[in-house]
């Protein structure tokens, strides 16, 4: 399928672009290597200054692509503006940190000198999701740029518009003309580009499936790879936790993006001591999100990406309900155009169940009642995923106590899990390796060099 821009919310087509070429492929591949000669000798200083370029943009633009995301992937405008602000955040803080971090570091030896320094790789390949059609781009691309690499952006075939946006801003900030550049190529051809030698390394945000075939590429090619791959996050309640924030809390996680987040709370492991309250509360938020056209600002939840989208999450919804769980509200696809689906509640979920053994990729929630603290944590980690996870206790030191013990790359106290680009992000098991953000983040596509002087 070439790519596309197919309204979620009214089932229209807009738009859409043949793939690439061959040669038109092996013409941006070199272009990549010749900027990237002179760009890597470009002084911190400049690249900060065209990043800040990009930051005011994305900040002066923000309405104008919260309309695009709506338009070619459904997110309510009101969360596109703020994912087009949240870029502009990135980009500040590599423009005003990348160069410390980058300093090189002395090191004790049996040289005269010896210390650690940090080379540019060279053009990096990164393969994109949908579902933060710029954040997902900007966290990579900020600190890439920074460090002196330059970029090709395989974007998700659903959203080329935000693509072309994204290199246009590059471009527009004065940003060497082939430093950011968007190119539209199939699966097999990007796994194609992965081995290619003038390509230095691959970023992939995709799901689990995603990340192997481009962890095999990358394998096969020797090249380093970040792989940030889906999620079914655990939202932990014990027994002394304030439920009337968490319930509060765990429907903006769930329905954060009509609920299609990698990083979005969907497993609610709540102990029974405080099941009923914390159902009660939870299900009538639920009942109160504004499903609706994702261009108005009374929206909360828009369509899912795609109809196949929300038929999968309707068929997982199904499969949990005839295995024994109950709908406190939703669960049935509405009727109307677009790729609806409702905020739903499933209460009695239990392991082997859809909805607590696979990611639901939309705004489904899935509550799991456990006897106590300890079966809460085995319930977490019964998952082959490992994002994040969010504990809800007022006691600190027990949460303290618990963190080692959740498997995931991160662990929120009380709060819903984000990412922000002063913590490292990333995930373990099934949920991927590498980090993103931070200053983690920025070393993963850099020749940490080694000189021994004497």
């Amino acid at each position: 399928m070439p790519y596309q821009t197919l309204n979620p919310a009214t089932d229209e087509l807009v738009e859409e672009y043949p793939y690439l070429e061959q040669p038109q492929i092996d013409a941006a591949l070199d272009r990549a290597v010749a900027t990237h000669k002179d760009w890597r000798k470009v002084p911190f200083a400049r690249r900060a200054e065209g990043l800040m370029k990009v930051a005011d943009a994305l900040e002066k633009r923000a309405e104008e692509f919260a309309r695009t995301m709506a338009l070619e992937m459904g997110k309510p405008v009101t969360e596109g503006k703020g994912e087009a602000q949240k870029c502009a955040w990135v980009c500040r803080f590599y423009a005003e940190n990348a160069e410390e971090m980058l300093k090189s570091v002395s090191a004790e030896s049996d040289a005269s000198e010896s210390f650690v320094r940090y080379d540019p790789l060279g053009p990096i390949l990164a393969i994109m999701p949908w579902n933060y059609p710029f954040w997902q781009v900007f966290r990579f691309a900020a600190p890439g740029l920074m460090a002196g690499n330059v970029a090709l952006l395989k974007h998700a075939s659903n959203v080329p518009r935000c693509a072309m946006q994204i290199e246009e801003l590059f471009r527009d900030a004065g940003f060497p003309e082939h430093a950011f550049q968007s190119i539209f190529v199939s699966g097999s051809q990007a796994s194609a580009i992965i081995g290619d030698k003038r390509i230095k390394g691959v970023t992939l945000t995709g799901s689990t499936e995603a990340g192997r075939k481009v962890g095999e590429a990358a394998g096969r090619a020797i090249k380093p790879c970040v792989l940030e791959l889906g999620g079914s996050d655990p939202f932990i309640v014990l027994d002394d936790a304030d439920v009337k924030t968490a319930a509060k809390v765990g429907v903006a996680s769930r329905c954060l993006n009509s609920g299609q987040s990698c990083i979005s709370a969907k497993r609610f492991i709540v102990t029974k001591a405080v099941l009923d309250e914390f159902t009660e509360i939870f299900t009538n938020i639920m009942k109160g999100r504004v499903m609706g056209d994702p261009m108005s600002d009374e929206t909360d939840v828009g369509p899912q990406a795609r109809p196949d989208l929300r038929d999968e999450l309707a068929e997982q919804v199904q499969r949990s309900i005839d295995a024994g769980a109950k709908a406190a509200c939703g669960g049935c696809v509405p009727e109307r155009k677009g790729a609806f689906y409702p905020p739903t509640v499933l209460t009695d979920v239990r392991p082997g169940m859809a909805a607590a053994d696979e990611e639901l990729f939309g705004p489904a929630a899935a509550i799991i009642a456990v006897k106590n603290e300890a079966e809460a944590i085995e319930v977490a980690n019964r998952t082959d995923f490992g994002l994040g996870a969010s504990l809800w206790t007022e006691d600190a030191d027990r949460a303290k106590r618990l963190i080692p013990e959740i498997e995931a790359g991160a662990v929120f106290v009380n709060g819903l899990v984000k990412s922000d680009p002063r913590l490292p992000f990333g995930g373990i098991k099934e949920s991927g390796f590498g980090r993103e953000l931070s200053r983690e983040g920025i070393l993963e596509f850099v020749n940490q060099k080694t000189v021994w002087i004497r």
